[in-house]
This record gives structure tokens, C-alpha cells and sequence, in this order.
């Protein structure tokens, strides 16, 4: 019997017969945003974790295609294992090596896991052989960074005097001496306002053009809050 290409470490526990099968999900995290007029566009995020999912054999006899490193294991000593790494809450390394027959070495896999389940099954197939089905996830490491603030002696006392704030004159309209300023209230529109200032609603568009650059492009969009100019007539 040649010996199989492909050995399993969880930890430092080599699985005595490698998976038929490993699954190495390696998982984004884009997400598609539907924009009115664009279509679907794709933002570009951070990858998420990796997922890997493998289903392994536990002998309960001693065969000659199951490598031990220390001699014949049965499956309750794996089975232990794999209980400590899910319960010690504590990331391993997962490794697999692979080798062709020629002892020429491929590509391997190493890297840092947490066990997140793991599944026996006991089929009379399989005599009592058991058969695990193990779910891992990547595991990065993190943790909160610290800052030092050093206080300047000579300036500690100091306190900032806040400055009054001063309207933008590119955005704000200057009241003049014959115009009157209102601020805008909840339910509040431009007909009313001239209605109440002109006795005529219709002459909002004197007041849209005197605050164009405070309302916007829409004279029927106006916000609580905002002070307009209401020029003289």
C-alpha cells in the first residue's frame, strides 16, 4: 500500500487517514449596491474569514494505511483531542502537507483555526470505524491599541476660547437694511412665508431668488432651521 500524498495536523495531532475530500472556502466581503440609474455596482471590502470543512476516519483497528506518530491510536484518543480544541478556547494551527509519490513536495496549507464544530458519525458500513465531520474558521488576531497622551506642562492650563461662528458669505445671504430675516419651522413652505410677509403667496419666487444658495435647486425643499432673507417689496 503507498503511502498517501497528504498529511493532516490539527495542532500537533496528525490525523491517521488523510480526508478524501478538503474544502477551503475563502470568503469575501464585497457587497453589491443597486444604484437609480447606474445598475449594480460592487464595493470592495476587507476579506472576511476563511471557512474549511473536511470529513475524517478514526480507525478503531490498526490498518496498514493509517500513519500514527506514536504507535496505534484508537478513536477515543482523537475524539478527546478534538474536544480540547473546541473547548479550551484557544486558536491552533491547522496543517496539511502534501507530497507526490515521487516525494516531491506541493503546495501546503498552514494556517491559524479555532474549531467551531465537529459531527461523529457511527455507521454500520463502516464496522467500528468512526467517521468525523470537522468545521474550522480562520482565526485573526486582534486586540486594543493604547495610547500615552503626554500633557505639555507649560501649556496644561490653557484653555481653548471658543470663536463665534460667522455665517459663510458665498452661502448666506446679507440681510440689507429694508430686508427682514425668518427662520424656517417645521411645515413651513415658501407660499406661506410670502403670504404672510407680502399678503400674496405667489411672490415666493422673490424669496427663492434672494436665497437660492440656501435653499438649492428646489424652491419646494426648504428645511427647519434655515434662516432666509425676505427682502423688501
Amino acid at each position: 500500500m503507498v503511502k498517501s500524498g497528504y498529511d493532516f495536523y490539527l495542532d500537533k495531532c496528525l490525523l491517521p487517514v488523510p480526508p478524501d475530500k478538503l474544502t477551503i472556502k475563502i470568503n469575501n466581503g464585497n457587497s453589491t449596491v443597486k444604484l437609480i440609474n447606474e445598475g449594480e455596482i460592487n464595493i470592495l471590502k476587507n476579506a472576511e474569514l476563511t471557512d474549511i470543512d473536511f470529513e475524517c476516519m478514526l480507525p478503531q483497528s490498526e490498518y496498514p494505511f493509517a500513519v500514527y506518530k506514536s504507535g496505534f491510536r484508537e478513536a477515543s484518543y482523537f475524539l478527546n483531542y478534538f474536544e480540547m480544541l473546541k473547548t479550551n478556547n484557544k486558536p491552533f494551527q491547522f496543517i496539511v502537507c502534501r507530497n507526490k509519490p515521487n516525494g516531491k513536495r506541493l503546495f501546503n496549507t498552514n494556517i491559524k483555526v479555532s474549531m467551531e464544530s465537529y459531527t461523529i458519525t457511527e455507521d454500520a458500513k463502516q464496522g467500528y470505524d468512526i467517521k468525523v465531520k470537522i468545521k474550522l474558521k480562520q482565526w485573526r488576531d486582534y486586540g486594543t491599541k493604547t495610547v500615552k497622551i503626554a500633557m505639555n506642562k507649560s501649556t496644561s492650563k490653557a484653555k481653548a476660547a471658543p470663536q463665534p461662528v460667522r455665517a459663510n458669505s458665498a452661502t448666506s445671504p446679507v440681510p440689507t437694511a429694508s430686508s427682514q430675516t425668518y427662520t424656517v419651522v417645521k411645515g413651513d413652505c415658501l407660499f406661506n412665508i410670502a403670504k404672510k410677509y407680502y399678503g400674496d403667496g405667489s411672490k415666493y419666487t422673490i424669496i427663492y431668488n434672494a436665497n437660492k444658495n440656501v435653499i438649492g435647486s428646489n424652491p419646494n425643499l426648504i428645511y427647519p432651521g434655515q434662516v432666509l432673507t425676505i427682502p423688501a417689496v
